[in-house]
């Protein structure tokens, strides 16, 4: 019998083989034609992941000058304000080579640390620089960017981490990179995502797995987890995208900041998705940077462009300095405190993190106010649904034969390819003698959705929206802080158990509400263990899943978050009150990752 072995190296890459001897076996011992083509289909994408993995190896060093060390040059321009890198490039262009050259050494050294990145932009950027495609006059004169691998850059591939997508260079930038250069930003690096687009981590067959910076046995996050791990590592600005907690995730798990749009404020034309047509929960792009300080700068000079003269999907909304203004100076802030989603309650060291928010901003004065807002397993529920209601056919017709798929999402995909009777007896054995009602729920209608479903499903999202905004209204909060997730980062393949506990990320995607992260402290093997007594086996399904992967002991140092929540298309508002959260933490400000 013909054995297919995918073999990895440590980083998770496929290894070399002798795919022509395989084939050849394969004809040799007799197999069927649909064998052969399916054996022929898997040894090209073995083929296409070594193409793409050598033309990266092959790219970084052919940048001799960016594999020097670290200078007194490089070191000032990590350490200088956004502002005044911008105005020396505004006043003499040349030095936008140097802006690349020193994040070009950050992103290579990110690289070879946590394998963030997938296509290399840096050569065709000094061209940019060089031959006028960057306006350098701009508000982000010479700044480099760091893109999700989804984003579309002209002569590249958005292979989005699969084999099917290679090989597909875009003939023109996407509506996002167009903006940028108009801006005078430099983008210089695509970076890595999981294979679907619908993980906390970030592994493919294609480019490997990225690692988190903090601790190599751990995942940076996802589906924007490449930007997690460049921009903790030095990286200054970059953009991802967002439909479950896709850069809340990153910014939790590796240490940074981000923003989550809501839909119609950043640019979506342009880019590379896995589940094209899929609306019921849209994915939304947003900016993550290293500090808030720059995260603030760069949202504000988009906005300040106006994002719709780009992209018919955004709303004439310009940057409102006024709301800014606002809530930076209101003196008493009104802030519900989100303590848990009722599904999976929060970690010991999530749970510090936002206890500790919690004191600093009563110290400052600001008054807290405990929420029990709508039932968040609704949202957990029709999120799930509706985002998975093709029962993950789209995204699984992008493989090639043999590909591999994110544990989490092949964990999903199996249970909605039950057949109905089957699943509705498991679902009946978890529901009534496991007594398991919450991971019933989900396994009970875990099903591809019939039109009728969907506008149920649809109509239900709706009253749902509704119930959150009277809420709201009635307690008149400015703003809500919640843990991002129930637990720090998650350790490779840990989705497998993990893949349904995203409730705190995913419930503000339903309501398309803006939110942001903020890194607040690090998991202490002191502080953060679990209390004595403690019982997984009295835990629902879900949260089960969720706790099978924490532990204190291993995850000593990991970064840890906390959620900043406004309302709907409240992007400057959300983030004047991540400044005022920061603020009021003082002295127990997050400290970030120094740069090699």
């Amino acid at each position: 019998m013909l054995h297919l072995v995918v073999r990895k190296d440590k980083t998770g890459q496929v290894e070399a083989g002798n795919d022509y001897e395989l084939l050849g076996k394969a004809f040799k011992l007799g197999y069927s034609p649909s064998f052969t083509m399916f054996l022929s289909d898997y040894l090209q994408h073995r083929r296409d992941c070594r193409f793409k993995q050598d033309e990266r190896v092959r790219r970084i060093r052919a940048l001799t000058a960016y594999h020097a060390p670290f200078s007194p040059l490089d070191r000032e321009i990590v350490n200088k304000p956004i502002e005044e890198l911008v105005q020396e490039v505004q006043k003499d262009p040349s030095k936008a080579v140097d802006l690349l050259r020193t994040y070009g050494k950050v992103a290579i050294k990110a690289h070879e640390k946590t394998n963030c990145v997938t296509e290399v932009l840096i050569e065709d950027a000094e061209k940019w620089i060089k031959d006028g495609s960057i306006n350098l006059k701009g508000p982000l004169a010479g700044i480099p960017v760091s893109l999700k691998d989804t984003v579309d850059v002209k002569d590249y591939d958005s292979s989005v981490g699969v084999t099917s997508n290679v090989h597909k260079p875009k003939t023109e930038d996407g509506v996002t990179v167009k903006l940028l250069k108009e801006l005078g930003a430099v983008p210089y690096v695509k970076t890595n995502v999981p294979i679907t687009l619908l993980s906390f981590e970030s592994s493919n067959d294609l480019w490997g797995r990225s690692t988190n910076p903090y601790n190599s046995k751990y995942t940076p996050g996802g589906s924007t987890g490449g930007e997690g791990a460049i921009l903790a590592l030095g990286g200054r600005i970059g953009i991802g995208s967002d439909v479950a907690g896709s850069v809340r995730c990153p910014a939790h798990f590796s240490g940074i900041y981000s923003l989550k749009c809501s839909t119609g404020r950043w640019p979506k034309l342009g880019m590379t998705t896995s589940m094209p047509g899929q609306d019921g929960i849209p994915a939304v792009y947003s900016p993550m940077a290293r500090t808030l300080h720059d995260l603030f700068y760069f949202t504000r000079v988009v906005l300040e462009k106006g994002t719709y003269n780009y992209d018919y999907s955004c709303h004439p909304i310009p940057w409102r300095g006024d709301v800014v203004k606002q809530y930076k100076e209101k003196k008493v802030l009104r802030v519900g405190i989100m303590r848990t989603d009722g599904v999976v309650d929060p970690s010991p060291a999530c749970k510090r993190a936002l206890e500790m928010t919690e004191a600093a901003l009563r110290r400052e004065g600001h008054e807290i106010v405990e929420i029990n807002p709508p039932e968040p397993y609704e949202a957990l529920y029709l999120a799930s649904r509706l985002l998975c209601a093709d029962g993950l056919d789209t995204v699984r017709s992008f493989f090639r034969s043999g590909e591999w798929n994110d544990c989490g999402v092949a964990q999903m995909r199996f249970y909605a390819k039950l057949p109905r009777p089957i699943r509705y007896l498991h679902y009946l054995w978890v529901r009534y003698i496991r007594r398991d009602a919450a991971w019933a729920g989900l396994l009970r209608d875990w099903h591809r959705t019939t039109t009728t479903e969907y506008w149920g499903l649809i109509s239900r999202r709706e009253a749902y929206k509704r119930s959150w905004w009277e809420y709201w209204q009635a307690t008149n909060l400015d703003f809500v802080i919640a843990p991002p997730n129930a637990t720090p980062a998650v350790p490779h393949d840990g989705m497998h158990d993990a893949v349904s506990s995203c409730g705190y990320t995913f419930l503000f995607n339903l309501l398309d509400y803006s939110a942001g992260v903020i890194p607040v402290t690090h998991v202490d093997k002191t502080k953060d263990q679990l209390p004595a007594g403690f019982n997984i086996g009295k835990l629902n399904g879900i949260a089960r899943g969720a706790y099978k992967l924490y532990d204190a002991n291993d995850m000593h140092g990991l970064p840890v978050g906390v959620q900043v929540i406004g309302r709907r298309l409240e992007e400057e508002k959300v983030l004047a009150l991540m400044e005022r959260v920061e603020k009021a933490l003082g002295d127990e400000k997050f400290r970030l990752l120094e740069i090699d």
